[in-house]
C-alpha cells in the first residue's frame, strides 16, 4: 500500500463538502426551510438536485436563489405532495433518471394548534405527510435507489422525537390530539423508519443504505437571508442573537444530512445531529437513542404502514 493510498481522509468540512459530480439528489421539501439549504449545499458538489415541492412557484424561486449563489448549479423540480399518496408513483416517473444516488426526506407539515387535520386519504395530516407519505415514497423510488452504486435514503427526523414516544394503538392521534406532540410523534415515526429500513436492507443484502439526521435546533431568526425564499431582519437579528449560544440557523440544520449523505465514512442505521448538545454546531454521529433502537416498535410501525398505504415492500416485508 502507498503512504498516499493509507492517508486518513481529510477533516469533514461543512463549508466544502466533497465533490459528486453526476450523481442524482432528490430533496423533499427542498424549496424553503431546511431542505433549502440542503439542496443549496448539495447542489456546490456538482451533482444534480431535484427539489420535491408542492409549490410550482416557491420551487421556482428555491432554484433562482440557488443558481444565484452556485455558479453552474444543475437544480430542478418536480411537484410532489406526500399527503397525496396516489400521486406519488407518477411524481418518481417525473424525475426521468434511471437511478437516484440519495433521497433527503426532509419535507413535512408542523402545525402549531387544534383543530386535527387529516389528508385526502384520511390520515391525520403530519403522521400522514410527514411519515406515511415519505414511508410510500421511499417504496415506489427503491428501484431507482438499487440501480445505484451505493444509494442512501437519509431521513431527517427532529430533535423533538427524543422526548416523545409512539402510541402504536393511537398512532393517527384520534384518542387524543395535541397538535405539539402529534407533530413530535410524527418525526419520531420517520426515524423509527428509517432505522428499520436499514435492518431490512441488510437482510436483503442490498447496497442501499438508509441513514438518520436531525439538525438539532435550527431558527429562522439565525438563518441567513436567502431572498426571496428567506429573508432575515436586522431586529430579528439581533433579537435572536442570546439563542445563538444554545441553537442555530437552518442553513447549519442542514449540515448532518449533508453530511450523510456525502461522507464515505457514514454508515447505515447511523444517527447524524449536531455536535453540541445535540442542539448546534457542526455534524457528528451520536449514539442510537435508546427508545430509537427498539426493533419491536419500529417492526410494529412498518407493519401498520404498509397497511395504512397499502404498499407491498415485496422482497423487504
Amino acid at each position: 500500500m502507498s503512504p498516499a493510498s493509507s492517508s486518513p481522509p481529510p477533516p469533514w468540512d461543512v463549508r466544502r463538502p466533497p465533490r459528486a459530480d453526476g450523481s442524482v439528489f432528490l430533496v423533499t421539501g427542498g424549496n424553503t426551510g431546511i431542505g433549502y439549504f440542503v439542496a443549496e449545499q448539495l447542489s456546490s458538489t456538482g451533482a444534480t438536485v431535484v427539489l420535491g415541492s408542492r409549490s410550482p412557484a416557491k420551487a421556482e424561486a428555491a432554484m433562482g436563489s440557488i443558481r444565484a449563489r452556485v455558479p453552474d448549479a444543475q437544480v430542478r423540480a418536480v411537484r410532489l405532495d406526500l399527503a397525496d399518496l396516489a400521486s406519488l408513483p407518477s411524481t418518481v416517473e417525473s424525475l426521468a433518471v434511471d437511478r437516484l444516488d440519495a433521497v433527503v426526506h426532509n419535507a413535512g407539515v408542523a402545525l402549531d394548534d387544534p383543530p386535527r387535520q387529516e389528508t385526502g386519504d384520511g390520515h391525520e395530516l403530519m403522521f400522514g405527510t410527514n411519515h406515511l407519505g415519505h414511508f410510500a415514497l421511499t417504496r415506489w423510488l427503491m428501484p431507482l435507489l438499487s440501480a445505484a452504486t451505493a444509494a442512501r435514503v437519509v431521513t431527517m427526523g427532529s430533535f423533538a422525537a427524543k422526548s416523545e414516544r409512539l402510541d402504536l394503538d393511537d398512532l393517527q392521534s384520534r384518542n387524543e390530539y395535541r397538535a405539539k406532540r402529534t407533530y413530535g410523534r410524527s418525526k419520531l415515526a420517520q426515524m423509527y423508519f428509517g432505522m428499520e429500513l436499514d435492518r431490512r436492507l441488510r437482510a436483503t443484502g442490498s447496497p442501499v443504505m438508509s441513514v438518520v439526521a436531525h439538525p438539532g435546533g435550527a431558527l429562522d431568526s439565525l438563518t441567513p437571508s436567502r431572498p426571496p425564499v428567506h429573508v432575515r431582519t436586522a431586529g430579528a437579528r439581533l433579537g435572536a442573537a442570546p439563542a445563538a449560544l444554545l441553537v442555530q440557523g437552518k442553513d447549519a440544520g442542514a449540515w448532518p444530512a449533508v453530511r450523510a449523505v456525502l461522507d464515505p465514512a457514514v454508515r447505515g442505521g447511523e444517527l447524524w445531529g449536531p455536535r453540541v448538545f445535540g442542539l448546534r454546531g457542526e455534524p457528528r454521529r451520536e449514539p442510537v437513542w435508546d427508545h430509537l433502537a427498539a426493533p419491536s416498535a419500529a417492526a410494529r410501525l412498518w407493519d401498520a404502514s404498509r397497511e395504512l398505504t397499502g404498499t407491498s415492500w415485496e422482497c423487504l416485508g
